[in-house]
């Protein structure tokens, strides 16, 4: 991206603080960020969040998310009866309508088959994306992954609801400059 993709400009802030907004403006209770410990222009971004910044630096997304959900435990008390969502930093147009359709989703309990949901995927047609919400009796399941294995593990595991919320920027992330200039607001 020739800079640091999450500091780029987006409206009037950076592409993290946008995205952060869209976060908080759901009915999430915490947002908790993962940032590499050296990375103190991120964290000054970040300052509505929860920040963790662990060594290790996060190798993989799910070494993120073990950091993440440990954040959760020790700042928060989080526990049984609590959930978990989980979507990259790089997706600004997220809105927080399909964060709080998930919510709204694993509150009512919705049964897949024969089972009760334990995962809700937000979807767009018939195609997945984030966030995805997890219940917190799997956050166990994350520390015992193999290093080569990722959260589509669980989904495989357990059954999972795709929850439809009309909007394709649950797949729409920024990788390439011209992800960036396609997406980007324009003053």
């Amino acid at each position: 991206m020739g800079s640091p993709k999450l500091l780029l400009p987006w409206g009037d802030t950076t592409l993290i603080g946008h995205v952060l907004r869209r976060w908080k403006a759901s009915r999430v209770d915490r947002v908790i960020v993962v940032l590499h410990p050296d990375d103190d222009a991120l964290a000054a971004e970040c300052q509505e969040a929860c920040v963790v910044r662990r060594i290790p630096a996060p190798a993989e997304m799910r070494d993120s998310i073990c950091y993440g959900l440990e954040a959760a435990v020790e700042q928060f008390g989080a526990g049984p009866g609590d959930v978990w969502l989980v979507a990259p930093a790089d997706m600004p147009n997220l809105h927080s309508q399909a964060i709080d359709a998930l919510l709204d989703a694993y509150a009512t309990g919705v049964a897949v088959g024969d089972e009760t949901a334990r995962i809700f995927a937000a979807a767009h047609h018939g195609r997945r994306g984030h966030p995805v919400l997890f219940p917190w009796s799997l956050a166990h399941e994350v520390h015992s992954l193999a290093n080569d294995e990722g959260l589509n593990v669980l989904t495989r595991r357990h059954p999972v609801m795709d929850v439809e919320v009309g909007d394709s920027a649950i797949s729409e992330d920024i990788d390439t400059p011209e992800d960036y200039a396609k997406r980007r607001p324009r003053p």
